[in-house]
């Protein structure tokens, strides 16, 4: 078995594919030569010699195995055009709340643009996006496709809305499955870090195939499972990044609050199970840092197969293809806050509660304390105190998808054109439920007060007698949330768990038509045309549990603590026609022309023309361009969001208002419970792109290309909380004073804000209010701890088009061969490098650059080095990121002041991310009937670059901390 060329993706981008593969096929005496008219990514037209005629990236069978990778996210990590930003995301990303990623799931994005902004096809059509959505982002999650099913994988990283209709504003990736396999394969693989700890994964593959009912039938299995691995688990992230960098909610013992202290200062808590931390207050108190509670990849389990069979009937081939899937995980989040019933911080516990100390401990607390009356949920009033604190079990969220697709496409040729139909209905349904760390708000209050009955109802209470009873149960002591060790009121605790639930459905159904052929003679060769019509269902929905679910007639609180949810449903019906022109204007000049029309029965029409040229002054040089327009339909949830509980944040260095009247004057991130609707009324999202680039092969084993590109993107969908702030300066009707009515958007402030007015009488939700008058008044009247607008929750923002973005840069790849005796020296480097990266900032008109700064490195390459023979090769893959900003202007003033101490920053306050260079070695060789492959990633062990401006001390994005790992495969071929 003669090894397939290492670099045939970097080649075939290089000007070395051709869209004609020449079979040779043995009849009788004589040799016959079958023509298979294949099409290519980037264009509906077969058959026709188009020779670097645009930048386009294959990774076939082998060059996937040699990766090393099991998924086809891991695949994607190694692509230039798919790393850097924050576009392409797997389960490192995922978490518990609907703003994260779903767990066990993953997505990839062609120039961190953003998942929704790449189109994703199998066999050059559509597949369902999952039903739970990346924040408001839909996406194909790529876990679902079995990575055994893949033959091999198109790249176009650039726009293609004019071939492909919504969604191709970065690029298309089309995975293409294998098919007309004959024989039985089998392979198995393991993975593991070197780390102490089992981090462990298996792979098990199968592909069969044969001729059945005169066609050829190609089953293939995939099953995957992957062990968790937490921050504590590496040397890197088991300690917190800073000491700074703690919370003053802890888990296991609370602090006391503190506006339940004399002196204004919080109080940890005696028995606090940590060493206390010193605050810039000067507080001693129990800190929480989440790195204990971070795992770094969750749990997975996958199981997919899927088939596919072909059979010719005179001129006509029906193709039929079926994927299915079907993923186990469990995500993990930081312990779930402690809120009051209303979500005001700092909920309320009777004084009993310090009984749990001994006389000294407590009469020691009480001189230093305010005890305060409140009232509980039954009536009843209590004196007692306030505290901070969490839960101390990780949120854990268990979820369920299973996915499947099924195509069938009959094609055929009449005269000179081909011509094919086919229909794709597919399907991804999802089911999450809360297994662990969410807690009823209203029982564990309840609890708290000692008013919880032993049948889940909360107890009533007799002013007359002062007594209070239950319906039909006990009332049950008090859950102490200062008590540590005592199973009995854990038990009481467990009594307040709630398990939500959230369940989703994605579907696609569509049917197409099209065909292709020559047109009409032009010189010495002829003009080529496509065109066809595609018709597409699209339909989604999200329903969480009602007591996930933000209510109005609930005052917009969720039943249970630290579980946001989405309610969606929508729906869309699309058509669209399109055609293509290939004009061979001279014998060196190839021009390309495209144009689609869609109508869409939400948003309208839109129309996308994509214009190329080819020039050959040598057979060695191609010279190529390309002009188009694309267009990203807002996906089903941004527009049918009915309303979504998540956080929001605003960044503060983005408006020098909203700094100095929320944020202190510092540019700091902050976050916000906030209430999201969908908009109906939202428009596509449109890009412009531009690309100009050469292909050169000065001798037949070198290969060099070099394109440039660009992109505009305008009208880019997404909720905007930093501008709400800043128009809600100058728009009393945003401003409002507790819960926001129903039907009203805006900001939500303490309720209490509206005691104070500015000099002229105006209260904060009036016309005309002079919001710096009423910040003075405020700090007068309330003496907070920081001299800011106090926000309340749920403020209430509507996703609309809100930016616009321009990126530019260059892509490059060189590779370079030496055939030497014995075998064959494979060398090459590809990359991207960022120009531009530009946007506005959130809330502002001003243009941030974002290359070069946090997670957007200006540059990613990797360079290869393989050597090559008849049964065996060896050799390495070095990936580098390059430097970028850190983001610690965006830190807390204690933050920086701890930076500063251990000199981190430069003299400007900023510093830098360090460059990540790492070498992946693969190897492998080839028996009879059997590969073995083996390659380590991370081969010297590089640690992460420290990045300070990420909770986790690392960027998740651009790099990882598990150090050395490895992978073994074994293939055994039956034939």
């Amino acid at each position: 078995m003669k090894l397939s060329r290492l670099t045939a993706a970097i080649v075939s981008s290089l000007a070395t594919l051709s869209t004609s593969v020449l079979a040779q096929e043995a009849t009788d005496s004589s040799t016959e030569e079958v023509v298979e008219r294949i099409q290519v990514t980037g264009t509906n037209i077969r058959g026709v010699d188009m020779e670097g005629a645009q930048p386009l990236t294959i990774l076939n069978a082998e060059d996937i195995a040699k990766s090393g990778a099991t998924s086809l996210s891991d695949l994607m990590k190694t692509v230039s055009q798919a790393r850097g930003g924050v576009g392409t995301f797997d389960t490192t990303q995922s978490g518990a709340t609907s703003t994260a990623t779903p767990a066990g799931q993953a997505a990839a994005s062609l120039r961190g643009i953003g998942p929704s902004a790449t189109l994703t096809l199998v066999n050059g059509r559509r597949i369902a996006a999952s039903s739970f959505a990346a924040g408001t982002e839909n996406f194909v999650d790529i876990n679902s496709i079995p990575a055994s099913a893949i033959e091999r994988v198109e790249i176009l990283a650039t726009g293609a809305s004019a071939i492909y209709g919504a969604d191709a504003v970065a690029g298309v990736i089309n995975y293409i499955l294998k098919d007309n396999f004959d024989g039985l394969e089998l392979n198995g693989s393991y993975e593991n870090t070197t780390n102490s700890n089992d981090h462990g994964a298996i792979n098990l593959q199968a592909l069969w195939g044969t001729k059945v009912a005169e066609g050829n039938l190609t089953i293939f299995a995939d099953y995957y499972d992957r062990k968790e691995a937490k921050a504590t688990d590496f040397s890197q992230t088991r300690d917190p990044i800073l000491t700074s960098s703690y919370s003053y909610l802890p888990k296991n013992t609370p602090n006391i609050y503190y506006f339940s202290e004399v002196d204004g200062l919080e109080i940890g808590a005696p028995n606090c199970a940590t060493p206390y931390v010193t605050t810039e207050f000067g507080e001693e108190i129990c800190a929480y840092y989440g790195n204990g509670d971070d795992w770094l990849e969750t749990p997975l389990e996958t199981f997919s197969g899927g088939l596919t069979f072909t059979r010719e009937f005179d001129d006509v081939t029906w193709k039929t293809d079926l994927l299915v899937s079907h993923s186990s995980s469990t995500s993990y989040s930081t312990p779930a806050p402690i809120n009051q019933v209303d979500d005001t911080e700092g909920p309320w516990a009777p004084v009993s509660a310090l009984n749990v100390f001994n006389d000294d401990v407590r009469n020691g607390l009480l001189d230093r304390m305010y005890i305060d009356p409140f009232d509980t949920q039954s009536g009843q009033g209590l004196d007692g105190f306030r505290y901070d604190a969490r839960f101390s079990d990780p949120r854990t969220i268990d979820i369920d998808t299973t996915a499947w697709r099924l195509v069938s496409e009959i094609s055929g040729t009449w005269e000179q054109w081909n011509w094919a139909s086919g229909i794709t209905l597919s399907r991804s349904e999802s089911e999450q439920v809360a297994s662990a760390g969410v807690y009823n708000r209203y029982l564990y209050t309840a609890a708290v007060h000692g008013e919880l009955c032993s049948n889940g109802g909360i107890a009533s209470y007799d002013a007359d007698v002062d007594s209070l009873s239950c319906a039909g149960g006990d009332l049950l002591p008090m859950y102490n949330p200062f008590a540590t060790g005592d199973a009995a009121n854990q038990d009481i605790l467990a009594r307040t768990q709630a398990m939500p639930t959230r369940d989703g459905e994605s579907t696609v159904y569509g049917w197409d038509f099209k065909f292709d052929g020559e047109l009409m003679e032009w010189g010495s060769d002829y003009i080529y045309l496509a065109a066809g019509a595609e018709i597409r269902r699209e339909e989604i929905t999200d329903t969480p549990s009602v007591d996930a679910r933000a209510r109005a007639e609930n005052n917009y609180l969720v039943d249970v603590f630290g579980f946001g949810s989405s309610l969606s449903a929508a729906d869309r019906t699309q058509w669209g026609v399109f055609a293509e022109l290939l004009v061979p204007v001279t014998d060196q000049l190839d021009l390309s022309l495209a144009g689609r029309f869609d109508e869409y029965d939400d948003f309208g029409s839109t129309f996308n023309p994509k214009v190329g040229l080819t020039f050959r002054p040598l057979d060695s040089l191609i010279l190529r361009g390309s002009w188009s327009t694309a267009f990203r339909a807002p996906s089903l949830t941004q527009a049918g969001v009915k309303l979504r509980t998540t956080r929001a944040s605003f960044d503060c260095s983005a408006n020098d208002e909203v700094a100095d009247f929320y944020c202190e004057g510092e540019g700091a991130i902050r976050g916000n419970n906030v209430l999201e609707l969908g908009n109906p009324k939202l428009r596509a999202e449109e890009s412009e792109s531009f690309s100009v680039g050469m292909a050169w092969s000065p001798a037949e084993q070198t290969h060099v290309t070099l394109d440039y590109w660009q992109f505009d993107h305008e009208d880019i969908v997404d909720t905007n909380m930093t501008g709400v702030l800043a128009n809600a300066i100058g728009n009393a009707s945003l401003r409002h004073c507790g819960v926001i009515p129903e039907g009203e958007q805006g900001i939500s402030y303490e309720e209490d804000l509206c005691l104070v007015t500015d000099t002229s009488g105006l209260t904060i939700e009036e016309e005309g209010a002079n919001l710096s008058e009423i910040l003075d008044a405020w700090v007068a009247f309330d003496d907070p701890r920081y001299a800011e607008l106090p926000l309340y929750r749920d403020h209430v923002l509507l996703l609309d088009n809100t930016g616009t973005q321009t990126l530019e840069g260059v892509d490059f790849n060189v590779t370079h061969d030496i055939t030497l005796s014995g075998g064959t020296l494979e060398m090459g480097l590809s990359g991207t490098h960022y120009l531009t990266y530009e946007r506005n900032k959130p809330g502002s008109d001003e243009i941030e650059s974002l290359a070069g700064t946090f997670r957007y490195p200006e540059t990613v390459a990797t360079a290869e080095l393989f050597w090559v023979t008849d049964d065996w090769y060896a050799g390495m893959y070095v990936y580098f990121t390059d430097s970028y900003m850190d983001e610690t202007e965006r830190l807390r003033g204690r933050e920086i002041d701890e930076l500063e101490a251990i000199g981190a920053l430069d003299a400007n306050g900023e510093r830098d991310i360090s460059s990540w260079t790492t070498v992946t070695f693969s190897a492998g060789y080839y028996l009879e009937n059997a590969d073995i492959r083996f390659t380590v990633d991370n081969l010297f062990d590089r640690d992460a670059p420290t990045a300070y401006g990420s909770a986790r001390g690392f960027d998740a994005y651009n790099h990882d901390p598990y150090g050395t790992s490895y992978r073994v495969s074994l293939s055994y071929y039956f034939q």
